[in-house]
This record gives structure tokens, C-alpha cells and sequence, in this order.
């Protein structure tokens, strides 16, 4: 397949998970972590379903695929159906990760910027169906996107 369709595949594959977030009641955004030609971590939005203040889904992504070697992430793209928040893109720079196709921007933009002059490549595919379900979210429970992204009102 082409590098596009492939960038396809697997941003459907996150999409996945940013629904299966949502239908569990937390924040619709997935991701998936690829080595080669196999998803070998999975992940979405769990703050709400664990409590935790940490487990977005670039994270929970990560979490899952398990422990590898410093080596292995440098070989692996990473897929999100929104731009990684500065946490996110921190773990993306810790791992050397040099790839992330992202999803959308639009909603929300990490520090794309900072992640570019530390040699990530980043691809916008900018997805009407991320773009979507982001705004239906949003639309629906403000609160709670303006809690995840760190937003203080007043």
C-alpha cells in the first residue's frame, strides 16, 4: 500500500480507539503505536475512566505497547487522532519517536513547532471524521474537554 493509504489504515485504527473512549464515557482521541507493518500499541483517553491525570491516549498508547528498547521506538510511527499536548509530545521526544501522524489540529494544537525543531516529522491529515467527533464532544461537554486540555475558566 501508499504511504497515504498506509497513514489511512492506521488513523482509522486510532479513530477506533477515540470512539471506544467515548462510548465509555471518556474523551474521544485515540492512538496507535506502529513498528513496521503491526500496531504494537493501542490506546485512548482514560482520564475519566481511571481517574488519572496522566492517561491520554498518546500515553496509554505507549503504556500498552509494554517496555522496548530505546531502539524499537525509533523505528515506530506514532498515530493520533488529535495534535499531542506538550506531555504527550515530551514522551514522543523521549522515545525518539520520529514520526506522528496526527488526526486534526484544528480543536487543539500541541507545540508542533517544538516537536519539528527537535526533529520529529509531523503529518496533518486533518480528518473531517476527527474533526467531527471532536466538535460533538466539545459541543456536548465543555467542562470536561476544558478540564482535560487544562483550559481555567474566570
Amino acid at each position: 500500500m501508499n504511504t497515504t493509504t498506509r497513514h489511512l489504515f492506521f488513523l482509522r485504527e486510532a479513530l477506533k480507539e477515540a470512539r471506544k473512549g467515548l462510548r465509555e464515557g471518556g474523551i474521544p482521541i485515540g492512538a496507535v503505536l506502529v513498528k513496521g507493518d503491526r500496531i504494537i500499541g493501542r490506546g485512548h483517553n482514560r482520564r475519566v475512566q481511571r481517574t488519572s491525570a496522566i492517561l491520554h491516549a498518546e500515553m496509554d498508547c505507549l503504556e500498552n505497547a509494554g517496555r522496548l528498547k530505546a531502539g524499537e521506538y525509533r523505528r515506530c510511527v506514532l498515530y493520533s487522532t488529535l495534535s499531542p499536548c506538550a506531555m504527550c509530545t515530551g514522551a514522543i521526544l523521549l522515545y525518539k519517536i520520529p514520526l506522528v501522524v496526527i488526526g486534526e489540529n484544528r480543536t487543539f494544537k500541541g507545540p508542533e513547532r517544538y516537536a519539528r525543531g527537535c526533529g520529529v516529522k509531523l503529518i496533518n491529515l486533518d480528518m473531517p471524521e476527527c474533526r467531527q467527533l471532536m466538535a460533538a464532544f466539545i459541543k456536548t461537554k465543555p467542562a470536561l474537554w476544558d478540564e482535560d486540555i487544562g483550559e481555567v475558566k474566570g
